[in-house]
């Protein structure tokens, strides 16, 4: 391979890693799309191929999820961010439609803070109106600093609204490395048994943007809504996925009627189930690219396989950051059972170690590596595509950095 075409190791946060063979494949569909003669990026997405497609992406995601037939799966752009908005809009219509007695200042939004992300989530739905905002609990009053979201807070600390339009949390919060068990038992997993406690259908809604398709998600059946940009497990940025129980797909304009804030049509769900997620043009390449992800997954044993891959790249990583910090030459930012499978973060001890650290690692051919810009450090993220012979290496680097430094 020439100079100019070779890879590094790809340790981003996102865009992150794709797999190199779904790289080639698409760059073939670039030029001829199944055998159309059309190149992916100038096919009509009205066209049956391309239509199929789609089909077929939301089965791969269906029968690796296991989504039961309650929930729709939609394709949607904008990213996380967009739906820090959508699902406002979209539960407080159907909670508007559900009691229509209701005032604003009876109607409540409840969120589970415990990083960046949910943080601006919070702070967009605050922005918004049409509801009182109940913060359940903010994970940075369990921190040393009181302003660090280094922990999962203790079930006991959250503090549930009798009858919200929404509750929201965000699983793996890719910026500070704090994520939710996925078991159960874990004093660090999302209280499932705190909720739905007055009957019906839980309002419950997750940003799984950073942790889509990384392995199982947990009570996905009593979810109202599970969204997630592509670009980290998937595929590019331009994407964003779906599942939306059908409870949750309401008339819009019904609830507009009665008071609720009116919805951009294309920030509707019932605009995009009624329209099979092509109501206007969607991302057409980045959908192509993801779908290929999805079938390679499918192909290598589906969730299973990547659940037992990630777990054994994530344990790898968090007993080099132990052995750093018993030396003193790494600190990490996040409490032990707290930290994410996805991004793992920490500081290197010492005036300019940081960057010594990552300028070595460059050198080395890895990259990505510095921590987002709000909070700095080191962020390695452990994505799907990030293969475990890619983690040794850095392990490895690790290791000789945290011997010439303790030396």
């Amino acid at each position: 391979m020439s100079s100019e075409h070779a890879r590094v190791a790809n340790f981003g946060a996102g865009p992150s890693a794709l797999p190199v063979s779904v790289l080639e494949e698409a760059s073939k569909g670039l030029l001829n799309f199944q055998g159309t003669g059309i190149g992916i990026a100038e096919l009509s997405h009205r066209s049956k191929e391309f239509q199929a497609f789609v089909n077929n992406m939301e089965s791969l995601i269906r029968t690796q999820l296991d989504v039961p037939p309650t929930h729709r799966i939609l394709f949607t752009q904008g990213g996380g961010s967009m739906q820090f908005s959508a699902v406002v809009l979209n539960m407080l219509a159907r909670h508007r439609l559900l009691h229509p007695e209701r005032a604003a200042e009876d109607t409540v939004l409840d969120y589970v803070v415990t990083g960046s992300w949910s943080k601006k989530a919070v702070e967009e739905a605050q922005r918004m109106g049409g509801a009182r905002v109940n913060v359940v609990v903010d994970s940075r009053t369990f921190s040393e600093s009181g302003k660090a979201f280094d922990i999962i807070p203790p079930h006991d600390a959250c503090k549930f609204s009798e009858d919200p339009a929404l509750i929201y949390y965000c699983e793996n919060e890719t910026v500070d490395g704090v994520e939710f068990s996925h078991e159960d038992a874990s004093p660090a997993s999302f209280p499932f048994h705190l909720l739905g406690k007055n009957g019906g259908l839980v309002p419950l809604v997750a940003d799984y943007s950073s942790s889509f398709m990384c392995r199982p998600i947990p009570h996905l059946a009593d979810h109202a809504i599970i969204y997630a940009g592509a670009q980290k497990n998937i595929g590019p940025a331009g994407l964003t996925i779906l599942i939306v129980r059908e409870d949750c797909i309401v008339d819009v304009d019904a609830a507009a009627k009665l008071g609720a804030s009116p919805v951009p049509l294309t920030m509707s769900y019932k605009t995009l189930a009624d329209s099979g997620s092509l109501y206007n043009t969607p991302s057409v390449l980045p959908m192509y690219i993801s779908g290929l992800v999805l079938e390679r997954m499918q192909r290598h044993g589906g969730l299973k396989h990547y659940e037992e891959t990630n777990k054994r790249k994530a344990e790898k990583v968090y007993a080099v950051l132990r052995e750093g910090q018993e030396k003193g030459v790494f600190k990490r930012k996040v409490k032990e059972g707290s930290g994410s499978w996805m991004n793992v973060v920490f500081e290197v001890v010492g005036p300019d170690a940081e960057k010594a650290f990552l300028e070595g690692a460059e050198r080395a051919g890895m990259m990505g590596l510095k921590g987002h810009r709000s909070v700095g450090g080191i962020r390695v993220s452990l994505y799907n595509a990030v293969t475990e012979p890619e983690v040794d290496q850095f392990v490895e680097y690790a290791k000789q950095f945290i011997a010439e430094r303790s030396a």
